[in-house]
């Protein structure tokens, strides 16, 4: 079967995230589950109404400058569902943060309004400041914790200078690591090494000081490294991030600026959070990796070096030939996805074209096919999902007479659609080869060939008409679409669909040189010998020079692929990533990557973190649960407090609660949610016939409580105009982006 294919767009797979109304974390005793010393005077008063436990509620107070910094922990906050009021420094109208915008008392007890504040630096408001005075009262009286999202090494908090034995300077390929304070604290979920990227040699991607705690801190006062590094030119270790005690308060010293793409800051955004919120917060974040292969028993066009195109495809003349064979995954090839797949702790999904098989038996006189056998007898290895049964372009009618192709239209200029009975047909023929060769399949999954019927710009603007009766009819819940035309989830008839990643090891190449031949011919300048279609988007650029077709897989895609992948796995983003079968025959370059990138992962996080492995429904519905959550948020609908040991979380009916808490954490008595990363996390509801979703934290865990509560220290402000490198404040290059084959 020649499986005829579009060239679709993908994007830098770096877009921001847009930023909701809520999102942040909550807030626990200085400590709480952390393994640290809290500071001192912090005994917690009792005896008197005025002296109870005070109501936290658990929201973030986010301060930002417009800088990278603090963008990089709203967008953790963002991902993870967690609450937060932002306060725009930049907006001359803005908010004062001022007593009452920082405390109350709700029926008669002091409230917290928020439960972590997080900050540009130490001080972003200036030496003498009123708001830095109220922000330091208020973190002293209700035992709040702040995060100085990257700040200069000073003693104002609790580190030397860095002409004083430290360092100053860019960070690019520098390795910190997670000290023992860190691995016992918010950190534990690291093995131990954070990688600063180098991605470019010619652009300084990172830049942070490297400074020692001071010998003698003031009385009272204490500094904890929870990731150093060594003082380049030196011969001692240095704190890039550190927990500073004193004035009864504690501040988080994060001395490196990044932006949330960074590798860096992806690996110890989840313990700033946790140690914000001192391990109670809700939202909640994982490291998601599914990966999907399509068109299984179907055969894939291979790309041709000679012709720069693929025969077979629409836009590439004649058909392959012996010299130049369609791809298909051979008996051998599937059982090393088996072994594979077994030893690597990663199932595989597979999209299936069940009209592959049957033409290989129809060209090989009737025989049975060696490919399907192996699959059958090993089908428990994989989960399986509808792919259609020819692969079959089920948008409009494509008239392909013209390249690019665009839709056919009638005599009166309306688009012509591919029927309901023709999509009904793929749908269900399919199912029923599957179901006669004992095939186990899911039929509320489906994933149209090119994920065609839905809109696909520039030439079908719209989504098949005929498609969401089908769905309906055929019992379709989730339907897979490709994140570089919708990156987002949304309903189409009765199913929502599941985003799924482009990986750019491409459908056609089954080997290295063709894929990085077919990666030159995209990716250069026509003076170059490229197709130069670089030159002219402003979404794909240019290799500076062709990549040498016999190392350039394994010296640069690979790298740059695996880099891509791991990005979203870290970035709590659980939307597959997908190649096709063609990937893992021949010389199976498909699984360099997913192996970098499995290898990669296990260098970096603890065993208490593995990599969360979802099935097609399951990514949908976290998808959908999201959104609902998010919405809520949104509307202020969803809202959350502790007092003491206790937390209690009002939701909309139907929306289910999302959270984070410390282990011992119980629900009407039983143990809340499932271990990940050191705590336990959960969708949640209300017991049966209670309005609010009630939760107990374990003991010693009741937040600390300034009796007083007078005001601080005096706060000396930072060092104005930090550094930021070139390339920080914005996604950092990842390479050429971003058109894919699939």
């Amino acid at each position: 079967m020649r499986t005829r294919r579009t060239v679709g767009r993908t994007d830098s797979r770096r877009g921001a995230r847009p930023v909701a109304t809520g999102a942040a974390s909550v807030l626990l005793s200085m400590g709480m589950g952390m393994g640290m010393a809290l500071p001192a005077g912090t005994a917690h008063a009792a005896g008197t109404a005025a002296d109870a436990a005070p109501r936290i509620d658990l929201k973030v107070l986010v301060v930002d400058d417009g800088g990278p910094s603090v963008e990089a922990i709203r967008s953790t906050l963002d991902a993870a569902g967690t609450p937060y009021t932002r306060v725009d420094l930049t907006d001359p109208a803005r908010q004062k943060i001022d007593d009452t915008f920082l405390a109350d008392t709700v029926d008669g007890r002091a409230r917290a309004k928020y439960q972590g504040v997080v900050l540009p630096d130490d001080n972003p408001f200036g030496g003498g400041s009123a708001e830095m005075a109220a922000l330091a009262g208020y973190e002293k009286r209700f035992g709040i914790r702040q995060v100085d999202a990257y700040t200069y090494a000073r003693p104002a908090v609790g580190l030397n200078v860095p002409a004083d034995s430290g360092y100053a300077g860019t960070l690019d390929g520098k390795t910190a690591q997670v000290t023992a304070a860190g691995a016992t604290g918010p950190f534990g979920y690291l093995r131990k090494n954070v990688p600063f990227e180098d991605n470019d040699p010619n652009v300084s991607e990172s830049y942070g000081y490297i400074s020692t705690p001071l010998a003698q801190q003031p009385d009272g006062a204490s500094y904890t490294t929870l990731l150093d590094a060594p003082v380049p030119g030196g011969t001692g270790r240095g704190s890039l991030i550190g927990q500073y005690n004193h004035d009864g308060r504690s501040e988080l010293v994060v001395t490196f600026v990044a932006n949330q793409y960074q590798t860096q800051y992806r690996l110890v955004s989840r313990g700033i959070v946790e140690w914000l919120t001192q391990g109670v917060h809700l939202g909640a974040s994982r490291n998601y990796f599914a990966v999907h292969v399509d068109d299984m028993f179907a055969s894939d066009d291979r790309w041709d070096t000679k012709l720069k195109c693929t025969p077979g495809d629409v836009d590439c003349p004649g058909n392959p030939t012996p010299e130049h064979p369609a791809l298909r995954m051979t008996a051998a090839d599937a059982q090393y996805a088996k072994q594979w797949s077994q030893s690597h702790h990663l199932p595989l999904d597979f999209a299936f074209n069940g009209v592959g098989s049957e033409e290989y038996r129809s060209e090989h006189g009737g025989l049975p096919d060696p490919l399907l056998q192996q699959l059958t007898a090993d089908q428990k290895s994989f989960r399986w999902i509808n792919h259609t049964y020819t692969h079959a372009f089920l948008g409009c009618v494509q008239n392909t007479a013209v390249v690019p192709w665009k839709c056919a239209t009638d005599a009166a200029g309306r688009t012509q659609w591919v029927s309901g009975k023709n999509i009904s047909d793929e749908i269900n023929t399919n199912r029923a080869w599957a179901a006669r060769e004992g095939l186990a399949v899911d039929n509320d999954e489906l994933i149209t060939g090119e994920h065609s019927g839905l809109k696909m710009l520039p030439q079908q603007t719209q989504d098949n008409p005929e498609l969401g009766p089908v769905l309906a009819k055929s019992g379709v819940a989730w339907l897979g679409s490709d994140t570089s035309r919708e990156p987002q989830q949304r309903p189409l008839g009765p199913a929502l669909t599941v985003p799924r990643y482009p990986m750019n090891v491409f459908y056609n190449a089954g080997t290295a040189q063709e894929e990085t031949d077919e990666y030159n011919w995209l990716y250069t300048r026509k003076s170059d010998g490229g197709s130069g279609t670089c030159e002219n988007s402003k979404v794909t650029t240019c290799l500076s020079k062709p990549l040498d077709v016999k190392t350039g897989f394994g010296t640069y895609i690979t790298p740059l692929e695996t880099r891509i992948a791991l990005g979203h796995v870290l970035a709590n983003d659980p939307r597959p990533h997908f190649m096709h079968q063609s990937n893992l025959s021949e010389e199976r370059i498909g699984y360099k990557v997913l192996e970098n990138v499995l290898s990669d992962y296990a260098g970096l996080f603890a065993d208490n973190t593995p990599v969360v492995n979802l099935r097609m429904r399951d990514i949908g519905t976290e998808l959908s649960k999201r959104a609902a959550w998010n919405a809520a948020l949104a509307a202020g609908k969803a809202t959350a407090y502790r007092i003491g040991n206790s937390v209690t979380v009002s939701a909309p009916a139907g929306v289910q609660t999302l959270a984070t808490l410390p282990e011992g954490t119980l629900q009407g008595g039983t143990a809340f949610g499932a271990s990940y990363a050191g705590s336990r996390w959960a969708w949640a509801a209300p017991a049966a016939g209670q309005g609010t979703l009630d939760l107990t934290l374990p003991a010693g865990s009741t937040p600390v409580l300034h009796k007083h509560g007078g005001a601080a220290a005096p706060v000396q402000a930072p060092a104005a105009a930090l550094p930021v490198p070139r390339g920080v404040s914005h996604p950092v290059p990842y390479g050429p982006a971003a058109t894919a084959r699939h």
